[in-house]
């Protein structure tokens, strides 16, 4: 029985740690308790002897120093230290504004213990849970057979007239699909004709670009046919290619007569097959015939 007349209890903060004090005998979670309820005043207790003992309690213990103990003695020696400290200042009027703040720092220190005091007990809760959860170990055992082979209720909410719709939708025949294939055959360029085309333009403008002789181009194809006209131009001598760098502007500049009529073979226009094959039947092949093995983008 400790002198404030408040049976001691098992300490619950440090285990085993008993203080003998003059105005105190019990354990260190007791006396926490009663300066936290007010019921006795920290400036009463003598921290130092306080201290003392709690240094002779580890150097007692089997096991020796544990960091974890002896952090939590030091976390709430420090709180009854400045504690002890706020309840030094002398009372009354406060016009100090340091001597204020002290008395702040006071009350918040006495917070702080009782929020630390809290966090003991819950703590000290989860560690029973923990204690009880350990003991208990799950059935692994697999699904009994009845159980396994149960299979979930199908839930549809679909009504009579849903399913009808769905079932003349599935039995109803369908018609064999339709695929376009002019995209696959364009018309025919005849290089001979762009090759007039292209002999008016330069006539006209004397000197142009690539570019330019292919703004109205159609397609590709188109593109095509104005290139190898041009080519076949400049193999008679008509006109000039000019390229600054390469992969650059293709320049145009015509040099041949403003009049006249300029020659430009049809050997793009028609494909002959060899001699035996014609004795054979076989007639000439002309690009229209071919069309459909060539590709365009």
């Amino acid at each position: 029985m400790s002198e404030t007349g408040v049976t001691p209890s098992e300490s619950t903060l440090i285990p085993g740690f008993i203080l003998h004090l003059d105005n105190f005998d019990g354990p260190f979670d007791l006396l926490l308790q009663l300066i936290s309820r007010h019921k006795m005043d920290v400036t009463e207790v003598a921290l130092s002897v306080v201290t003392d003992e709690f240094i002779a309690h580890i150097r007692s213990m089997d096991g020796g120093w544990k960091l974890e103990t002896a952090t939590e003695f030091l976390v709430v020696a420090a709180t009854l230290l400045d504690l002890k400290a706020a309840r030094l200042l002398p009372s009354g009027e406060i016009e100090d504004e340091e001597d204020l703040a002290l008395l702040e720092a006071r009350d918040l220190l006495f917070a702080r213990l009782l929020q630390y005091r809290a966090y003991k007990e819950i703590a000290s809760t989860f560690q029973e849970w923990i204690s009880e959860e350990e003991r208990r170990f799950p059935r692994l055992v697999a699904m009994e057979p009845d159980f396994a082979a149960l299979l979930p209720e199908v839930l549809i909410g679909v009504g009579v007239e849903r399913f009808a719709t769905l079932a003349q939708r599935a039995l109803t025949p369908k018609s064999p699909p339709v695929f376009s294939v002019s995209h696959l055959h364009a018309p025919l360029v005849s290089v001979k004709e762009e090759a007039v085309r292209v002999v008016a333009i330069l006539r006209q403008a004397r000197t142009t670009t690539f570019r330019h002789l292919i703004t109205d181009a159609e397609n590709t194809l188109v593109v095509v046919a104005r290139f190898l006209a041009l080519l076949e131009l400049y193999k008679e001598g008509v006109l000039l290619f000019e390229q600054l760098s390469a992969l650059g502007e293709l320049h145009i500049r015509w040099t041949g007569s403003d009049e006249g009529e300029i020659w430009v073979t049809d050997e793009f226009d028609a494909v002959y097959v060899p001699e035996d094959e014609q004795e054979s039947g076989t007639q000439v092949i002309q690009m229209e015939e071919l069309k459909g093995e060539l590709k365009y983008e």
